[in-house]
């Protein structure tokens, strides 16, 4: 059920707690609306937003996780700073404070009125819409490809696998079962659709050919590199890390940058070392627990996209808190809020 309309964003209303579907500030220029995130203009930088929405099959479904968006936060914010020495990023301001400060010129726009720090801090809107779950970042050119890469066969790389032996026109041994480990990592790209809609696997070639040879050789050194270092450090914490995508962007002067979220379960997939079993689908902290219940009620995977019951909504939120306090040590969403910047342009020039 919808619930209350609160300084203009929209809720979902549960018995305990409440789902932040879409984010109202003000008359402040809304860039865009993802699934997940929605996107202010600050001048010449933007201001992230994750909301709670989540989505399946290509959909927004009518309900959304609450809390999700701190936690995609926290995830994202942990991973940046994990990866500083790998990569440049994005960001710019990342802490309350820091992030609050950068609304200060845009405060009327916001709140109604111009306002100084701490009340910003303070105000409603700002703790309900902004706090822990936003990031202020630098406008890059974004690369029309999605950096996936996989160490184990799973999803839409086993859908293409059983029906022509390759992935993206890599050609992998026969014989290989649902969720088996791959010889090495391999760099599939997908083709990235700002309006919503489904990205399509694509060869290297094709990635060649959107964004030139020499960048794509630089995009799938740095996705390979990345997933490295991360699916080690999963492992440390009994996680296998099966595959992931990477959104990367260009800014001058700094090069080429890591962009939007990174390594959390709506884009990666997580699954307890100790159940690993394969020859099938494999336990999972994202939202194959949704997809699954999507398909037992049998949804024709049109819109309307259905609401979620109660049960499978604290369910999925248990599944993105376990991954975070795996990964993270905690799954407490204040202790997890940054208190100092590791921000913009940290990392190893690419």
């Amino acid at each position: 059920m919808l619930g209350r309309q609160t300084g203009g964003g929209e809720w979902y209303r549960f018995a305990m707690t409440e789902a932040l579907l879409t984010t109202s500030l003000g008359t402040l220029p809304l860039l865009a609306r993802g699934k997940v995130r929605d996107i202010y203009e600050l001048a010449d930088e933007l201001l992230f937003i994750a909301t709670d929405r989540i989505s399946a099959f290509d959909h927004v479904l009518g309900s959304g996780i609450p809390e999700k968006g701190r936690i995609l936060t926290a995830m994202s914010n942990f991973w940046f700073q994990f990866l500083q020495g790998e990569v440049q990023n994005h960001l710019v301001a990342v802490t309350e404070s820091e992030i609050a400060a950068r609304l200060l010129p845009f405060s009327h726009d916001i709140f109604g009125e111009e306002l100084p720090l701490e009340r910003i801090l303070a105000h409603p809107l700002f703790q309900s819409q902004i706090a822990g779950r936003s990031m202020v970042v630098r406008r890059a050119k974004m690369y029309p490809v999605e950096c996936v890469v996989r160490g184990y066969i799973s999803g839409s790389g086993w859908k293409d696998y059983r029906s022509n032996g390759c992935i993206c026109g890599i050609t992998l041994p026969p014989g290989l079962r649902e969720s088996d480990r791959l010889a090495e990592s391999i760099f599939t790209p997908a083709a990235k659709i700002n309006t919503g809609g489904h990205d399509e696997n694509i060869s290297y070639v094709d990635a060649e050919q959107a964004v030139g040879a020499d960048i794509a050789a630089q995009l799938r050194e740095l996705s390979l590199r990345i997933y490295g270092s991360a699916s080690e450090y999963a492992a440390e914490r009994g996680l296998i890390l099966a595959d992931t995508k990477f959104e990367f962007g260009w800014i001058d002067g700094i090069g080429i940058v890591l962009a939007d979220e990174v390594l959390t379960p709506d884009s990666s997939r997580y699954w307890p070392a100790a159940e690993y079993a394969p020859g099938g689908p494999q336990p999972s902290f994202d939202k194959q627990y949704v997809r699954d219940y999507l398909e037992s009620i049998r949804w024709n995977k049109q819109a309307p996209a259905p609401s979620l019951p109660d049960d499978v909504v604290q369910k999925t939120q248990q599944k993105y808190l376990d991954a975070l306090e795996i990964l993270t040590g905690s799954r407490d969403l204040a202790a997890l809020r940054p208190e100092t910047a590791h921000a913009g342009a940290s990392g190893t020039r690419t």
